[in-house]
């Protein structure tokens, strides 16, 4: 019998799309506050794919308590069609409103 705590762990998948919402990044982390921060503020000589076409608005977001069903879940929207996708974020956030300044 292990001695471990069972901790209850926050882990979001999330969707950041552009300005104009013609590009959606899909992304894992665990504190979805401090990682939209670092998409907005990367470091200078970052080269990431949010920052060259400037995704920083969130328009999605699911939580989860393990870290395996949030990986797991990612890749699966990953995989997915722009369409797929857009009918995901739609039945959460019809009006594709960024969703940055809820997060606490």
């Amino acid at each position: 019998m292990s001695n471990e705590t069972l901790a209850t762990h926050n882990y979001y998948v999330y969707i950041l799309t552009n300005k104009i919402k013609t590009v959606l990044y899909t992304g894992v982390t665990n504190d979805l506050k401090n990682r939209l921060y670092w998409h907005k503020n990367p470091e200078a000589i970052e080269k990431s794919f949010t920052s060259r076409y400037k995704c920083f608005y969130l328009i999605y977001f699911e939580h989860f308590g393990d870290i395996e069903t949030a990986i797991n879940r990612e890749k699966q929207i990953k995989g997915w069609t722009r369409q797929k996708k857009e009918n995901l974020i739609n039945g959460f956030n019809p009006d594709w409103k960024f969703l940055n300044e809820e997060i606490a």
